[in-house]
């Protein structure tokens, strides 16, 4: 199962293409740009090139290593789309990304292979799959012909009905399994440029998200790196009895937790507070050496 690796150095190195790596010594922050209309934080807020391109320019200036783009809400109770309206949504604001920041590395935040196989085609470094390989059979065999690198996350049920019986006990094992079994299947494919995501929020009990953040180097697996998501969710709300629109405080303290209990990468709406947190950790860590 998942070994201990104290020193982000032993973290494994992913290659995106010929002239760019993705280096883990010191963890990296993911920007998330929404495109969908009902997101549950800032859904149809950026719905026209202008805005788009700020967002993402905002966030390449605070130091985001990485600009994931998603067009499918995934919130509790989100409606599902069709392929081709996802499509629709991502082609040519990718496009129009790509063109203005060359030097950003875009992933794309999709369960479905058909939307992975195209953006890639359209220069998309890599992709994002809160299903991890689990809502289309044909993922993994594509991802393993794209050979870019692949976030696969642990999801319980569906987006429409994950908080239905939220997972309440056994988090730890039932994440580890899942993780271990579709490593396998990726092994097999001659795959690994794998990062690897316990899904916080995504069917789990407002105490079993917790028990991840505070266990979370124990769901690691060989030297394969570890992102985060808690940005503004439901367990800094129903602790604080907040709404997303006040939760930046609850996220930049989990935040720090997940860094200090070893993640990789942290998935994020706010890229300056990110980075700060990340530099605060560094020193942390560096005066308890």
């Amino acid at each position: 199962m998942g070994n201990k690796i104290t020193d982000f150095n032993e973290i494994k190195s992913i290659r995106i293409n010929n002239n760019r790596s993705l280096c883990f010594t010191t963890p990296k922050v993911m920007g998330i740009l929404n495109l969908t209309p009902d997101s549950f934080y800032d859904g149809d807020t950026y719905n026209n090139s202008d805005k788009i391109l700020l967002r993402v320019e905002n966030m390449l200036k605070e130091g985001a290593d990485i600009i994931d783009i998603g067009a499918v809400s995934t919130r509790p109770g989100a409606d599902t789309i069709d392929v081709e309206i996802e499509l629709s949504r991502l082609i040519n604001p990718v496009e129009l990304i790509i063109k203005n920041f060359p030097e950003a590395i875009i992933s794309i935040d999709t369960y479905r292979s058909k939307v992975a196989k195209e953006l890639a085609a359209i220069g998309a470094h890599m992709i994002n799959d809160i299903s991890g390989g689990t809502f289309d059979n044909n993922m993994f065999k594509t991802i393993a012909k794209l050979n870019i690198p692949y976030v696969l996350m642990h999801i319980n049920g569906t987006p429409q009905n994950m908080q239905t019986n939220p997972i309440e006990s056994s988090i730890l094992l039932t994440v580890k399994s899942f993780f271990s079994t579709q490593i396998k299947s990726l092994e097999k494919e001659g795959f690994n440029k794998i990062i690897l995501d316990p899904g916080i929020g995504f069917g789990k009990s407002v105490g079993s998200n917790y028990e991840i953040i505070k266990n979370l180097e124990d769901l690691r697996f060989n030297d394969y790196p570890l992102m985060v998501g808690t940005s503004r969710k439901s367990m800094i709300n129903k602790v604080l009895d907040t709404d997303p629109s006040e939760a930046l405080a609850g996220t930049i303290s989990l935040n720090t937790m997940a860094l200090l209990n070893g993640a990789n990468i942290i998935r994020v709406h706010d890229v300056k507070e990110a980075k700060q947190v990340i530099s605060i950790v560094k020193e942390y860590n560096k005066s308890n050496n």
